[in-house]
């Protein structure tokens, strides 16, 4: 059965459903006598008889009767994994690995791209994984992941292709009992950056967020001093979690700015360090269900730009 043409039993199919030679031809749109042979080669490649010839029609004979169940079975299982196949190059089924860094999360562009692709495309099985920029790099690159949200990549990014969709400026967080906290319009005005030389710096650990980290350090660079660094956090809600103790201040992007922890005041730096937003991907994986939440990528960005 394994060498039978499928389209031997679908002319089975029709001819057994209507009991007609000439409606079956009728149905499949093809000729009475071309379909009346196609039929006898399935019986001659069968070495059975499957359909009894009666004046006024065509019946099944047990051998065909028993043939038929099964007959329908492969052609369901065929017609499933073509529509199957289709769902999955058209980016409605399957399954797709998103990666982000902890900072990439916390922006809302993140989970309104995913929102929108779940809505788009439930059948699709989606897996997420927070993890450091390198890690999500390395993991685009052996197929682990798929897609990464990330701030700004560094070192080689061969293979991987890597589109800024945003850039936010960065803030300063302080323990809303320092002084910094309290000083200038109700603490709304900026605070330069020559204003944290003195403070003592807790950031997001470089190995996690080398992005970050080296636009921050280059921003006190840029302001003429050297950052006296506190800690290094492994990650960012660990670090507003221990300026909000006291032990320190920190600069993390505005999106952030959302988390109401107590204790925290932000603050508006001039001039603002720079955090971008980034999508990676590796090169030329543009189907199936990494091309769809691309799509629902670009509709975000046109979305933001027209605001």
């Amino acid at each position: 059965m394994a060498n039978i043409d499928v389209r031997l039993l679908r002319y089975f199919i029709a001819v057994a459903e209507t009991g007609h030679m000439t409606r079956a031809a009728e149905r499949l749109g093809i000729g009475q006598p071309p379909l009346s042979q196609q039929i006898r080669v399935l019986e001659t490649q069968l070495g059975v008889t499957l359909f009894e010839r009666l004046p006024r029609g065509m019946a099944l004979t047990d051998a065909g009767q028993a043939f038929l169940t099964d007959a329908y079975e492969v052609v369901r299982k065929l017609d499933q994994a073509v529509d199957d196949v289709r769902r999955v190059a058209a980016g409605i089924k399957g399954r797709l690995s998103v990666g982000f860094t902890s900072s990439a999360a916390l922006h809302p562009f993140v989970p309104t791209v995913i929102r929108a692709f779940r809505s788009d495309a439930p059948s699709v099985s989606l897996m997420l994984d927070e993890s450091s920029t390198g890690d999500l790099l390395d993991g685009l690159r052996d197929g682990h992941i798929d897609v990464a949200f990330i701030r700004q990549p560094q070192g080689n990014t061969g293979e991987i292709t890597v589109v800024q969709v945003l850039e936010e400026p960065m803030v300063l967080a302080v323990p809303s009992a320092h002084p910094l906290a309290l000083t200038g319009r109700a603490g709304k005005a900026a605070v330069p950056m020559t204003a944290i030389a003195s403070e003592k710096l807790i950031l997001y650990r470089r190995r996690a967020g080398q992005g970050l980290y080296d636009a921050i350090i280059a921003a006190c660079h840029g302001a003429g001093f050297s950052p006296a660094i506190e800690q290094e956090a492994p990650r960012l809600l660990t670090t507003l979690s221990l300026v909000a103790a006291g032990l320190g201040v920190s600069v993390v992007p505005a999106s952030l700015m959302r988390m109401q922890i107590e204790g925290i005041v932000y603050r508006p730096l001039a001039p603002p360090p720079r955090a971008p937003l980034c999508c990676a991907y590796r090169e030329g994986v543009l189907a199936g269900p990494t091309a769809r939440l691309l799509e629902h990528v670009n509709a975000a960005v046109q979305t933001i730009a027209r605001a």
